[in-house]
């Protein structure tokens, strides 16, 4: 690098590849271009800041040296390895490459030294995972973790705008004695509801994609296959914010003062933890913040050695979009947007 690297952004229009943008810029990322790429029907579209939106092409990914992409696992699957092949580092959004094992899921705070054996492409890991591993990091080190039993209370705007606009004009349509329009962002009404189906459902299978990604990207992040997971996801009538309760069973023992202690000194986490004040966790507070916020720490009653955990983040900042650019951050730190291996995942 000489003057800056050329970032492609993939996905540019949605809502976490307009946060890639906005933070590649906030964050003062070493760019000496960033190139914005949607679908077709974007191309040529003006963005904030001037940029031109472009279409994917052999021709227009060539030369550039990091692709961060968000952009769903279609696109990916198609398109990273052909931005990898061409020579640039991708880190890529979508649930298309986190459990291959040739490609590194990475949490900036948590596993920064897998980023040491890319192949061309990286994984962000899903936002539920990514939050609750910034937590549990410390709390592994420390004590080791024998099992977890995670209930998500996640915000529609995982999902999309179209589900966010459905939420408020259901709420609107509520308040005002309206009937509401048949849901389509969801199967059923969200607003002042609550649905045990966050994500989808594979032909027979009993957990949904959000539930598995949570059992099996935490254990490949924190490198513990042997971790036992339960896991429920549930769709909440709030915006934007991912809350979850977590009830961690320790190998060692581990007091809630001992826990406190480490959470207070881990990067990436903020404790808010004195319930007789009302200070604890709120996905509001969160909105809007990089961090990982963690309260209601306190020792589980029917076991010894496990403790309760409320945990809350914005899931389109650090589930996904910050985390996107602090890889990149690490990768220009580390001397790796160059390192990559002849060959890439195909």
């Amino acid at each position: 690098m000489s003057d800056g690297y050329r970032v492609a952004v993939v996905g540019a229009t949605g809502q976490v590849g307009t946060l890639m943008l906005q933070l590649l810029r906030e964050r003062s990322f070493p760019a000496s271009e960033i190139v914005p790429f949607a679908s077709e029907r974007s191309v040529g579209r003006v963005l904030d800041g001037g940029l031109v939106v472009q279409g994917l092409s052999e021709e227009s990914i060539q030369g550039f040296d990091l692709a961060l992409f968000s952009a769903g696992g279609s696109t990916s699957g198609e398109w990273a390895p052909r931005f990898a092949k061409a020579g640039a580092v991708v880190i890529d959004n979508s649930s298309r490459w986190r459990m291959s094992d040739d490609v590194p899921l990475v949490v900036s705070e948590v596993n920064p030294e897998a980023l040491d054996a890319h192949h061309g492409i990286i994984a962000n890991p899903n936002c539920s995972t990514m939050q609750m591993v910034v937590v549990l990091k410390p709390i592994h080190d420390s004590a080791g973790i024998e099992r977890l039993v995670v209930s998500t209370y996640q915000a529609v705007s995982g999902t999309g705008k179209r589900a966010v606009d459905e939420l408020l004009d259901q709420s609107h349509a509520l308040l005002h004695e309206r009937d509401i329009e048949p849901p389509g962002a969801y199967a059923h009404q969200i607003a002042f509801n609550a649905l045990p189906h966050a994500g989808s459902f594979a032909p027979g299978e009993d957990h949904t994609d959000e539930e598995r990604k949570l059992i099996n990207e935490t254990r490949k992040i924190l490198g513990d296959p042997e971790i036992r997971i339960s896991a429920t996801c549930v769709r909440v009538p709030v915006v934007n914010g991912h809350s979850e309760a977590v009830n961690v069973q320790t190998q060692r023992e581990l007091s809630p003062e001992h826990a406190r202690e480490l959470l207070e000194a881990a990067p990436g986490v903020t404790v808010l933890d004195d319930p007789a004040a009302s200070l604890y966790p709120l996905a509001i507070d969160a909105t809007g913040k990089d961090e990982v916020f963690v309260g209601r720490i306190r020792r589980d009653p029917g076991h010894e050695r496990a403790l309760d955990l409320w945990i809350v983040a914005d899931n389109l900042r650090k589930g996904a979009a910050t985390n996107a650019v602090q890889l990149a951050e690490l990768l220009h730190e580390r001397g790796l947007v160059h390192a990559q291996a002849a060959s890439s995942p195909a």
